[in-house]
Order: C-alpha cells, then sequence, then structure tokens
C-alpha cells in the first residue's frame, strides 16, 4: 500500500479559509505538510475581501499542531497570481504543490448574463489557476517534482447535473478541465503531476452556513490529498469525489482510431443521411461499473 506523506512538502491551498479548501489543508497538514492557506475573504457574491478568515484559518490550524501560513493578496490578475507565489516561496524556498479550490457561484440565465460576472467567473476558476501554476513551474520543473490539482464540477461535465443559470459557471469548469489536460502533458516529463477534482459538499457555495449533516467537506480531502501526494504517479485525471466515494475518470478515444481520418464512426454524405443515421451516431456507453 502506498503512503501518503508530506513531511518535508510545501503546499498552497487557494480558498481554504473555510469548505473544502480548509478541510485540504486540514488533511495534508495532518500529514507533515507546511501549509500555504490561501483565501480573499470574498463574499458569497464574489466580491470583498476579508483577511481574517485566512488568518483565522492558519491559526486554528496552528493549534492543531498544523504549520499553516496565512496568505490573502488577490489573484485576480497574472500579476496578482505570480506575487503570491512570489511571497509563497518566501516561506521555505519551495513549492511542492498547488491546489487551487477558490472558487465562486453565481447564477444568471442566458439572458441575464454580463461580461463582468462572466470574467470574473472565468478568471477565479480557469485563469488563476493557470497563472498560479505559470509562476509555480519554473521551480517545479527545476526540482523534478510538483503537483497541480486544479477543480472542475459535476455541473459541468454531465448534462443531468446542470442547473439553469449556470452557464458561466459551467465555462469555467470546462475551462479548468481543458488547462488540466494540456498541462499534465507539459509537466509529465518534468515530474509534475497535474489532476483536476470534481468535488460534491455542503459547504458556503452550496448556501449551507455551519456544520452539514452530509456530504461534508472532509469527505472529499483524502481523495485530493492524494492527488497532491507523491502517491500519485499519474495526470490527466478527474477525480469524482463526494461522501467518502471516488471515481476517477477522463476522456478516452476507442481503439484502433486514426483521428482525424477515421473515426470508426458512422459514415453520411448528406445532412439527411445524418438524419437518418442519427440513433446509431449518438450512442452513449452505458457499462456500469463494478
Amino acid at each position: 500500500m502506498s503512503q501518503v506523506d508530506f513531511r518535508g512538502r510545501t503546499v498552497l491551498i487557494t480558498g481554504a479559509g473555510r469548505g473544502l479548501g480548509l478541510a485540504y489543508a486540514r488533511a495534508v497538514g495532518k500529514l507533515g505538510a507546511t501549509v500555504l492557506l490561501h483565501d480573499v475573504g470574498a463574499d458569497t457574491d464574489g466580491t470583498g475581501t476579508e483577511p481574517a478568515i485566512a488568518e483565522n484559518a492558519a491559526a486554528s490550524l496552528s493549534l492543531e499542531g498544523i504549520t499553516a501560513h496565512p496568505f490573502h493578496t488577490p489573484i485576480n490578475t497574472r500579476d496578482d497570481c505570480h506575487t503570491l507565489v512570489r511571497n509563497c516561496l518566501t516561506v521555505s524556498g519551495c513549492l511542492d504543490a498547488v491546489i487551487h479550490n477558490a472558487g465562486w457561484v453565481g447564477y444568471e440565465r442566458i439572458e441575464d448574463i454580463q461580461d463582468a460576472s462572466f470574467d470574473h467567473m472565468m478568471t477565479v476558476t480557469a485563469k488563476a489557476p493557470l497563472w498560479i501554476a505559470q509562476a509555480a513551474w519554473p521551480g517545479m520543473r527545476e526540482a523534478g517534482y510538483g503537483r497541480i490539482v486544479l477543480t472542475t464540477s459535476c455541473r459541468a461535465l454531465y448534462p443531468q447535473y446542470v442547473q439553469k443559470g449556470l452557464a458561466s459557471y459551467a465555462a469555467a469548469k470546462m475551462a479548468a478541465v481543458g488547462i488540466m489536460n494540456v498541462l499534465a502533458d507539459e509537466g509529465a516529463a518534468h515530474g509534475i503531476i497535474v489532476n483536476a477534482v470534481s468535488p460534491v459538499a455542503k459547504t458556503r457555495m452550496w448556501g449551507v452556513e455551519g456544520e452539514p449533516d452530509e456530504l461534508k467537506p472532509e469527505a472529499v480531502a483524502p481523495g485530493v490529498a492524494f492527488l497532491a501526494s507523491a502517491a500519485c504517479s499519474e495526470g490527466g485525471w478527474i477525480l469524482r469525489a463526494a461522501n467518502g466515494q471516488f471515481h476517477a475518470t477522463r476522456l478516452v478515444e476507442a481503439e484502433g482510431m486514426d483521428y482525424p481520418r477515421d473515426l470508426r464512426a458512422v459514415h453520411a454524405g448528406t445532412p439527411a443521411e445524418v438524419a437518418t443515421a442519427w440513433d446509431q451516431i449518438a450512442v452513449l456507453a452505458q457499462e456500469p461499473r463494478s
């Protein structure tokens, strides 16, 4: 059995002042990590700042014997994210893992979506982890070691779980998957392993304040701790995590396919032929997992 051990490792976690991020911080901290706990302390509408959120969370972890350092600088721009990483490097001189948990849920029906809200969603969910990874990349590459975990959502990945008003949210969460796929490929040769988590937990973003009665953040944390550890040796996975259960998934092409010349699929030369063959074209895999 592989042991998950963070002794001597430094881990940056964004959005770690509450909920899932705090659960991740506690999980890796208990395994020996030096935790760089980042949280701007935004309100539920994604605006505002409150430095005390990160500071209080770090203090509470310290009382549990975990080495935790608070950070609350903004991550709205590339420069902001690079500044955060530079500040983090002053703690121990290295950054072994990054878990980007910071997020926001804003409901806007299609008629109401605005540039500002859409851009903020992309900034927090997709651009920030990209810029943080970019800043951390040189050090990880030089060390020949790094772990990066992005966050996506089943609300974007699976049509049956979408919610009305979450077009911006879903777009940003799918963008995170695309970024993860590319960074996993770019990082493999340098020992930088990049994955994503799709977590479900009743937190402030769910509208739940205080201790939830089910779907607790700490039930997701073991999977994220694994992804951020040396025990995880393969990138490009999406870890679905909820209620103490885990399932890793990713898109995989059919064997023997010659993309893009031979999709091993239905041939059709006209729109009418596509329409006629649609029942054969639109086939979903329905193989149950054991």
